[in-house]
């Protein structure tokens, strides 16, 4: 594989569907197996729910491991791990039946291990009556640990990791607990950043903190060997909140029906109506597209943008939305050809995979 930064659609999709989904899918399997030996029923389930339902998580944030240059299979290697850890845990929030902060805290105290190298390793289930999953946490940690030990350019990105990672952790122990808490604590806990992001809503705030791009376009660059504080500084100005942002709306925009049905908080049902949801969207995919010009490989940051778009709206639940097919017009008229190109290259892949 090239070991230069993709700079077109078409060369990105080609080294996407040659080289990135096949190296995440032999991770992802490797994983599986772990999984499927987990001794603890709730745990096995839930950690194979994880792969199963959410892999493209995986193969969309693979496409930074193309930042990570000859390193690229170690990236992959770190991103499949993280993301797993993610998929893994929000499930075991979402689905289980404990409802206990401090349980949700512990639990994410591996997001910030896996992006520590030298820290120990604990029990990170010990809140909650589920123990045993036979090492698959704790491995899942050291292999993240292991992608940035020994490296000269991670004490620059350390602060930036914590960050977000502490917004992510922050988030799902909030959005996790009772019902009737959740909306005060996740408006309690925007108030702290308000004022450096008076134009957001909390919810937008908290749907850009529910985002793991921006740690992996960090990992990436400095696996790549290319970190500096003055990159590290740009990427998070390109990325939080309006990349992060825009990627998990439109999760959560394509997720409606399916949160309704699982009584899960969605953040677009607190839009005031269908027409302001759309317009923030549209807002969130301008200021993305302003913020990621600052960045070096602005072509690659742009075509990530316009894959969060195209990705997004090719899923097949756009179709069972309330104008769902009106409002994926829209927001590709917003985002340009590119979004289009990756839309129609996403929708053709769904009909060759599914044959529908």
């Amino acid at each position: 594989m090239s070991t230069r930064v993709p700079g077109t659609s078409i060369t990105l999709m080609k080294t996407v569907y040659a080289n990135i989904f096949p190296t995440v899918r032999h991770e992802l399997a490797y994983w599986k197996r772990r999984a499927d030996g987990i001794p603890n029923e709730e745990l096995r389930d839930q950690a194979l729910a994880s792969i199963s339902s959410k892999r493209f998580h995986c193969q969309g944030g693979g496409v930074y491991a193309l930042l990570a240059r000859e390193n690229w299979k170690k990236a992959i290697r770190f991103i499949v791990a993280y993301q797993t850890i993610s998929d893994y845990l929000d499930n075991l929030c979402d689905r289980s039946t404990s409802l206990d902060p401090d349980d949700f805290r512990l639990l994410h105290q591996s997001m910030i291990d896996a992006l520590t190298p030298g820290n120990k390793k604990i029990n990170y289930y010990q809140l909650r009556n589920d123990q045993d999953d036979g090492g698959y946490l704790i491995e899942l940690v050291q292999t993240c640990q292991d992608a940035l030990t020994n490296n000269n350019e991670y004490p620059v990105i350390q602060g930036l990791l914590i960050k977000y990672c502490g917004l992510y952790g922050d988030l799902q122990v909030h959005k996790h607990v009772n019902h009737h808490e959740r909306v005060p604590r996740l408006t309690g806990w925007f108030e702290k950043y308000q004022k450096d992001y008076p134009d957001l809503n909390w919810y937008e705030f908290s749907a850009a903190a529910g985002s793991t791009l921006g740690i992996f376009c960090l990992v990436g660059y400095m696996l790549g060997g290319k970190m500096s504080a003055e990159l590290a500084s740009a990427i998070d100005y390109g990325y939080f909140p309006y990349m992060q942002g825009l990627h998990i709306l439109l999760d959560y925009y394509i997720d409606q029906k399916e949160d309704q049905t699982e009584a899960d908080l969605n953040f677009c049902t607190f839009y005031a109506n269908q027409v302001e949801m759309l317009n923030r969207l549209q807002f969130f995919i301008e200021k993305t597209h302003c913020h990621v010009q600052q960045l070096p490989d602005q072509h690659f940051h742009g075509m990530v943008q316009s894959g969060l778009v195209g990705l997004y709206l090719g899923d097949r639940k756009v179709c069972e939305l309330k104008n769902g097919i009106a409002a994926r017009k829209l927001l590709l008229n917003t985002s340009g050809g590119q979004a289009k190109f990756f839309n129609w290259n996403t929708r053709l892949y769904y009909k060759v995979v599914t044959g529908k």
